[in-house]
């Protein structure tokens, strides 16, 4: 095998060679079928290492990702693009929230290339690294004032990078989970990392609630904003601490031993998965649509449509955020004795529904009954995200799963993630808010028949 790619990530991770030998090498873990010992031999101490790792990882990613989010709905547009209209301003702000799904296949294209020919720990370390200290420097980023055009465009870059290192993380993340775990407990392990966007949403919520109640509108708009992004220095490097203690997995490892990785993963993917990677893509836009329909471009609605206090609508994402982080929950764990395939059908059938009622509970503004609209459709959005960690990874082969798991997962961001916003902005302003709610009941529709043509994965072997 070649060993350009390998020396490229050798000064922060061990040589797949070592790797290989340090795992069991032969393939009796994953064929015993025993959900009594993890494949590849695994301590329950790595395994809960693993497990925190993978946890942590993905929520301090989600975390720095969710914080741009959730400024460009209160304060981006103000602060970088003063002299639009306030609609257009609003779209522009959404617009650099976009470009981050535009790079997020990108992403995985790459780190998804480096994950199936090096290993995936090396790769991990790498994302955590530029998403992290992308999300940062918009912290010190001057604003339109300051530095004229060019504050949005290095705003855009930024973004653009932060895009490109979320692009590889999920897909290490969850696969991490998914290899080091017992046969019959994936869904179990994957429900770590699936947990990690509940957690950083949560953070990045309550931080931005924790600044507005403290600060006067002033001191929020002109520095408070900041301080969210400025802290990510030091979660990257808490992340790095965690994540350099952790092994590669035992199944790639068997790959890497048998000189099976491929010399363009991404390719393979599309000539041998593309029927997995397009349904698997389309089964992930209801979670995209639901999450950042209720988070994002409802912050934006409720507080300048509704008039309701930043404050408080932030108060009420919080409250929503732990029915995500139950459906994720239930769903995930639940997945390893009813199937993945079921519970994903259950979450999007809900959805379905639950897009006609959102913004008519909405727009009566009792928060009681807003927090209800918001909960509920983050509900529907855990019960389909939670399995996905084990269900995207076991479409897939050891050889090319990095690749195709990520790509599936930030295809079905571009159209979930990157244009919600965008439509629901377009839809509210030309139609009323009950359009919004329609579609997002039709994104939830193209999600259940996608996943309704493909097939359960709960029994399958990683090969």
């Amino acid at each position: 095998m070649p060993h350009g790619p390998r020396e490229f990530l050798v000064v922060i991770d061990e040589t797949p060679s070592v790797a290989a030998k340090s795992a069991v090498p032969s393939d009796a873990g994953t064929a015993s079928g025993s959900v009594d010992a993890p494949s590849g031999g695994d301590s329950p101490e790595s395994l809960r290492r693993v497990a925190v790792a993978s946890f942590i990882g993905t929520a301090i990613e989600f975390y720095d990702f969710y914080i741009y989010g959730t400024a460009a709905a209160l304060v981006l547009n103000e602060a970088f693009f003063p002299n639009l209209t306030p609609l257009n301003a609003t779209l522009a702000s959404f617009s650099t929230y976009a470009v981050a799904f535009a790079a997020r296949p990108i992403g995985s294209v790459v780190f998804g290339h480096f994950g199936d020919r090096v290993g995936r720990k090396s790769v991990l370390v790498a994302s955590l690294l530029l998403m992290g200290l992308s999300t940062a420097l918009v912290g010190l980023l001057p604003g339109y004032g300051t530095w004229g055009v060019w504050a949005p465009l290095l705003l855009v870059l930024l973004r653009f990078l932060q895009g490109i290192g979320l692009g590889g993380e999920w897909g290490g993340a969850a696969l991490l989970a998914v290899e080091h775990a017992p046969r019959g407990r994936r869904g179990l392990y994957a429900a770590f990392p699936q947990l990690g966007p509940s957690v950083g949403f949560f953070a990045a919520t309550g931080i931005f609630w924790l600044l507005s109640a403290t600060l006067d509108d002033d001191a929020f708009r002109s520095w408070g904003w900041r301080v969210p992004f400025l802290l990510s220095f030091l979660l990257v490097a808490v992340g790095l601490f965690v994540r350099l203690k952790i092994s590669e997995t035992p199944v790639f490892a068997r790959v890497m031993a048998r000189q099976e990785a491929r010399k363009v993963p991404a390719l393979d993917v599309l000539r041998r998965h593309p029927r997995e990677l397009l349904l698997g893509a389309g089964g992930m836009v209801v979670a995209y649509g639901l999450f950042y329909t209720a988070t994002t471009y409802c912050l934006s609605y409720a507080t300048t449509s509704l008039g309701v206090p930043r404050a408080t609508m932030l108060a009420l994402s919080l409250v929503a955020c732990l029915f995500l982080a139950v459906g994720t929950w239930l769903a995930a764990t639940r997945s390893d004795a009813g199937g993945r395939r079921r519970l994903v059908l259950l979450g999007t059938g809900l959805a379905v529904v639950w897009g006609l009622v959102l913004f008519p509970l909405l727009d009566t503004e009792q928060p009681v009954l807003m927090a209800l609209a918001l909960g509920g459709a983050l509900f529907c959005m855990g019960v389909v995200y939670g399995p996905m960690g084990a269900y995207l990874p076991e479409l897939f082969s050891t050889r090319v799963r990095y690749s195709g798991a990520s790509l599936a997962y930030n295809l079905g961001g571009v159209l979930g993630g990157a244009v919600s916003p965008l439509v629901a902005t377009r839809l509210q302003s030309g139609f009323g808010s009950a359009s919004v709610g329609w579609y997002v009941s039709a994104m939830a529709v193209v999600s259940l028949l996608c996943v309704l043509a493909l097939p359960e994965t709960r029994e399958r072997e990683l090969t």
